[in-house]
């Protein structure tokens, strides 16, 4: 089993943002605290084991040393976690600091995940992030010193033109950090944001198809030159330190998700929770189920995510009969190759391949769905 937390605060909202986040000069950690007690001992039912545990957001470092190690005594007190489990925290530069880095790490965080996003210090301002270029390598220097062997970064890529942002310059200097992963996101343009604001005025032009891909195969090309492997989409790792928490993400098993806004699957069904985090509290506090709403997936929906998740990582996707009538074009444009693995033919995209992932999924989906 696997447990995701949402915490959703912010000292700003990021100009492409908009994750389920609230803003607060003053962090409610004890009010929070006292929320997330409550909802864990709705969710543990039993309690089983967990073989990974992420504070994601939001900007979770906004706990502080105390506030993290506060969350996770909660989760031990409800859930037994694995001696090899996998904790992650999310974390912006400016929240790092020998002393709470050496917080995290007695509290069981054992990987720190960096929202790096950029080293330019326009595009920063532009993105409107709370850290500076320089917080970056200092937040990785101060990890590094009590400890940390496993930190990932995340960039975003395919800026507006008019920054004039070097990509090239910011995947050398993310390199030059060492980091064990690297998450590297194109920029999405969503209408309830700055950005999506900004463009719908003709503020800002969205950047061309062709310059998405180029800087997507920019990356491709010096991550893996730099030795770091591409087993997802976005995702890079070296020294086998794949994200196991995403990972499981992808590979379809259960999770349990606690906080406003989180999500949680138990292999039939998804359930999630009220957005706003005055809404998720209050129901708490009135002593309710903070649930905002549940599915049951269906024979369709199962197959649907079966071929999206199995496509967009290096797993693969397991082929049937039929498939090579979709599938044999896509190789012989170099998008995807079929091996032999365990006594299965298994179909897998190239970098080229997954940036048209979503056409091949809805392809496959629609062919099995006919058989």
């Amino acid at each position: 089993m696997h447990l995701y937390l949402h915490i959703p605060f912010c000292t700003r909202r990021c100009s492409y943002c908009d994750f389920a986040i609230a803003v607060r000069r003053v962090v409610p950690v004890d009010e929070y605290i006292a929320a997330l007690d409550a909802e864990l001992g709705i969710r543990a039912l039993g309690g089983p084991e967990l073989a990974t545990v992420y504070l994601g957001g939001g900007t979770p470092s906004k706990l502080g040393g105390t506030g993290v190690a506060a969350a996770l005594d909660l989760v031990r007190r409800h859930f037994p976690i694995a001696p090899d489990a996998e904790v992650t925290l999310e974390a912006n530069p400016e929240d790092v600091s020998t002393g709470a880095a050496n917080a995290w790490k007695d509290a069981g965080v054992n990987r720190l995940s960096l929202g790096a996003q950029s080293f330019d210090p326009r595009v920063l301002e532009w993105m409107h992030r709370t850290h500076s270029a320089g917080d970056i390598g200092r937040a990785v220097r101060e990890a590094r010193s009590v400890g940390f062997g496993n930190l990932s970064l995340d960039l975003i890529f395919a800026l507006p033109e008019s920054l004039a942002r070097d990509w090239d310059r910011d995947l050398d200097l993310a390199l030059a950090l060492e980091p064990e992963h690297l998450s590297v996101y194109g920029l999405t343009v969503e209408p309830a944001t700055p950005l999506g604001r900004w463009s719908a005025r003709g503020e800002v032009e969205v950047p061309p198809d062709d310059r998405w891909a180029d800087e997507f195969e920019l990356a491709n090309r010096q991550l893996t030159a730099a030795g770091f492997v591409h087993y997802e989409v976005s995702n890079y790792a070296s020294n086998n330190r794949r994200a196991r928490h995403n990972s499981a993400y992808w590979l379809g098993v259960p999770y349990i998700g606690i906080g406003p806004a989180a999500h949680g699957y138990d292999g039939t069904s998804r359930r999630w929770n009220l957005r706003e985090y005055s809404a998720w509290h209050d129901a708490i506090l009135a002593g309710g189920d903070p649930m905002g709403g549940t599915e049951r997936l269906e024979a369709g929906d199962r197959l649907a995510e079966g071929v999206y998740l199995g496509l967009r990582s290096d797993h693969g996707l397991e082929m049937e009969h039929g498939d090579a009538q979709v599938v044999d074009s896509w190789v012989e444009a170099g998008w995807a190759n079929v091996a032999e693995r365990h006594g299965s033919r298994i179909l897998f995209l190239t970098a080229e391949g997954w940036q048209r992932l979503d056409a091949l999924a809805a392809a496959l989906t629609v062919l099995r769905s006919r058989c």
